[in-house]
Parts: C-alpha cells; sequence; structure tokens
C-alpha cells in the first residue's frame, strides 16, 4: 500500500461509543462503581469479559488511526516516535505497536474485523502479526481467513502457536528458511543490571536443545529441592544453570526427554505439516525430521482414532508399558484450559467422571502442580466426559471445557464457555 492509497476503513463499523452505546450493565457500573458490590459472581464475570470486548473495539479504532498517521508520514520512523509521544511509552513498543497496525490494515483484515466485534485484543493480535511478518502476500491472506474462526477465545499462547501452524503449513519452505537464518543469528547475551545483577540468556538456539537443557536443569534443580532446601525452585534452576556452565556439574546427569508429536506422512517426507514440540507449539517439518534424525533419538509408535485424532494407544520401549507415560503422551499438555505445561512436567490426578461421585470412577488426566492445586479449591469442580473432554466450573458458575488434543495435522485442542446451570 503506497502513501497515497487510503487506509481500508478508517472509521469502525461501531464509530467511537458513548455511555448510551455501551451494554447496559457497562453503564451501570460506570455511572455508580458500587453497583459491582451487588451483583452476583457470574454478572461480575460479565462486567470483565464485556469490558474487555470494548477495550478490544477500542483498540481497533486506535489502530486506524495509526495506520492513518503512518501513511500520512510516508511510512517515516518518526510516526513511532509521534505515537510514542502520544501514548507515553517507549519509541520500541510504539514501533511494534505501528508494526502492527499496518500490518492488520494491509495484511489481516479479518483479524482486524475481530478486534472490530470485541473479539480479539491487541496484545493477541500482535501474536499474529509477529508469527506472520515473514509471509508474502498470498500466504497472509490465507492465514488470515485460517485463523478467523480459531483465535477467538484462545489466550495469547494458543493464538500464537495457532498463528505460527498456520503460517509453516501455508509456506514450509519459507518456514524452514526463517528457522535456518534464525540459528544463524544465535548468540549469547548478557545484560547487566543497576541493581548488582545481570540477565544471561541464550538466543535464537535449536529449540530442541534448548528444551531438553531446561528439561536438564530443572530435573538437577527438582532433586536438590528437599524439605531442608531454602531456595525456591526458580532460584535452584538459575543456581543449576550457572553451575553447569562454569563446571559442567550442577546435579546428576541424567537421560532427558522431549516429546515431538509428527504423523507418519511428515516423517516420510511425503508433506510439510508441521510437527508439534510438547510445550513449545509447532516446528517446521524439516526441523522435526532433523530431530528425529538424531543419534539418541527413540521413536515411538502412537496409534490415533482415525476420527477424533486422539491417541488410543503407545508402543512401548521397555515391559510393563506404565499407564502414567501413556496418559502423558495422550494428554501431551496439562488438560487445564489454556495451559500449555508440558505433560512431561505434569502429575497425573484422577478426575471425577461425568455423571459420578468423586472416587467411584475417576479418570486419570494429566494437570501441572497449579491447577493440581486449583482443583481442591473451593467452588471449582472439575469432570471428564466419557469422550475425554475436561469440563472446568469456576466459582462465578462459568464452565470452560477442552477437547482431548489430536495427533492429527491441523487439529488442535478447542476451549469452550458455556454457563454452569445453576442448582
Amino acid at each position: 500500500m503506497t502513501p497515497s492509497q487510503p487506509v481500508r476503513k478508517l472509521v469502525p463499523a461501531t464509530a467511537s461509543q458513548s455511555d448510551d452505546e455501551l451494554p447496559f450493565v457497562l453503564r451501570s457500573v460506570r455511572a455508580d462503581p458500587n453497583t459491582l458490590q451487588h451483583m452476583k459472581d457470574e454478572q461480575v464475570v460479565d462486567v470483565i469479559r464485556d469490558s474487555e470486548a470494548e477495550i478490544s473495539k477500542l483498540q481497533a479504532l486506535q489502530l486506524r488511526a495509526i495506520a492513518d498517521l503512518s501513511v500520512r508520514r510516508r511510512r517515516a520512523s518518526s510516526a513511532s516516535s509521534e505515537v510514542a509521544l502520544a501514548l507515553s511509552i517507549t519509541e520500541h513498543r510504539a514501533s511494534a505497536i505501528v508494526s502492527a497496525a499496518n500490518a492488520l490494515i494491509a495484511r489481516l483484515p479479518r483479524m482486524l474485523n475481530l478486534m472490530d466485534d470485541g473479539r480479539l485484543d491487541l496484545y493477541r493480535a500482535m501474536k499474529v502479526t509477529d508469527a506472520t511478518a515473514w509471509l508474502s502476500g498470498d500466504h497472509v491472506r490465507v492465514v488470515d481467513a485460517t485463523l478467523e474462526d480459531r483465535v477467538p477465545g484462545r489466550n495469547a499462547t494458543q493464538v500464537r502457536r495457532a498463528a505460527a501452524y498456520a503460517a509453516a503449513q501455508a509456506d514450509p519452505e519459507g518456514a524452514e528458511l526463517r528457522t535456518e537464518r534464525k540459528l544463524v543469528e544465535r548468540r549469547l547475551s548478557l545484560h547487566h543490571q543497576d541493581t548488582g545483577v545481570t540477565h544471561l540468556s541464550v538466543n535464537n538456539a535449536p529449540t530442541e536443545k534448548a528444551t531438553a537443557a531446561y528439561a536438564r536443569v530443572d530435573q538437577a534443580a527438582r532433586a536438590l529441592k528437599t524439605t531442608d532446601e531454602p531456595r525456591t525452585l526458580d532460584q535452584l534452576r538459575a543456581d543449576v544453570a550457572i553451575d553447569l556452565l562454569l563446571s559442567g556439574t550442577g546435579g546428576p546427569s541424567a537421560r532427558t526427554e522431549v516429546f515431538l508429536h509428527i504423523d507418519v506422512a511428515t516423517y516420510l517426507g511425503l508433506n510439510q505439516s508441521p510437527a508439534t514440540l510438547a510445550g513449545r507449539g509447532p516446528v517446521a517439518a524439516a526441523l522435526a525430521r532433523h530431530i528425529i534424525g538424531g543419534p539418541d533419538t527413540t521413536l515411538r509408535r502412537v496409534l490415533t482414532d482415525p476420527r477424533t485424532g486422539q491417541a488410543v494407544e503407545l508402543s512401548p520401549t521397555r515391559y510393563p508399558l506404565e499407564q502414567n507415560e501413556f496418559i502423558r503422551v495422550r494428554d501431551q499438555e496439562c488438560r487445564q484450559p489454556g495451559c500449555t505445561r508440558p505433560a512431561q512436567s505434569c502429575g497425573i490426578e484422577g478426575t471425577r467422571a461425568k455423571g459420578e461421585a468423586e472416587g467411584a470412577a475417576d479418570q486419570l488426566v494429566t494437570f501441572c502442580s497449579r491447577h493440581r492445586k486449583l482443583k481442591g479449591q473451593p467452588g471449582w469442580d472439575y469432570e471428564v466426559t466419557p469422550g475425554g473432554t475436561v469440563n472446568v466450573a469456576t466459582p462465578a458458575g462459568q464452565v470452560h471445557s477442552t477437547t482431548p488434543p489430536s495427533m492429527h495435522p491441523g487439529r488442535r485442542r478447542a476451549n469452550r464457555l458455556r454457563k454452569k446451570p445453576r442448582k
């Protein structure tokens, strides 16, 4: 789009809203904040959700104004400076917002329309613009259409994964080249801070190696976390990592596991569908095949239901096969809606089967430590349907559901929300 071309829409379908155009409940709360104290839990949650939708609509309007300003300034960097001053933010942040605004206007109109509808906020929309920045115009239009029904209702991590998967699927060769370019840019960074501490990081490391390294550090840290150990797990991980870099020790050496989910056709090179690395998200098909070709890689056959893609059987590498091992491979991640903690870092928790009393026919499901504790909190209720769907009822009467993950390309766990019927 050249500077002389008009922005797609300068004014959204719903113009800047006055109090009279806001939902009734929001108008009531704005007029008298004390109204919240007289509402039921589910009504308060509705206010939170409705206000977020209104914020998203205003953000869409703001992005159109920012994109228009960028066009008027002929895409000069000074536009970011103006935005930074107007919003009292850093120029780095302003530059990212200007880039996102231009991308949403010119390349991702369906994502911008979702913002107009209050179904996608700026933070999540920027996950899409970041994940698709490298795509050509033709490819990004395909991704825009693909994501239109996939991103609403998902959190930022899930949106990023969905966008990265769709981008890699739309242009697998480009995804492979992008990975190669990123690997060339790998580096160790050191940033001294003014409080006597320093930030040390390895950027653009190979995903499989970084994941395995973190797993080894985490495993060593957990082994050191005894009842007499005052340090937190985060502190232990940091200390173990530094010890390993300085001395090569830091804890007992042990084999670590990284779970990569890839279909047979991709493994054989018959298609270029992205694979999925548990806890990380999609990786390009070429990278997945490279990981599989490693000398220490162990391949496991997972049989799936052809209708749903859900795992039904896992081939053992040792006998007898532990049930927990299959459950972790089946669930891939924590089954709490929206949680992406790898199943290998989760515990196995008995969860009430739908229609049954607690403990009568509990189903084994993976939950991370945070959500295992949440299950026992007052007002929270968990159940598993015969099809494997986990329903989580909150104290406010909302029911969030997550379906079992699919091993098939293109199928992803869906999160749904509904009201819990009052008893």
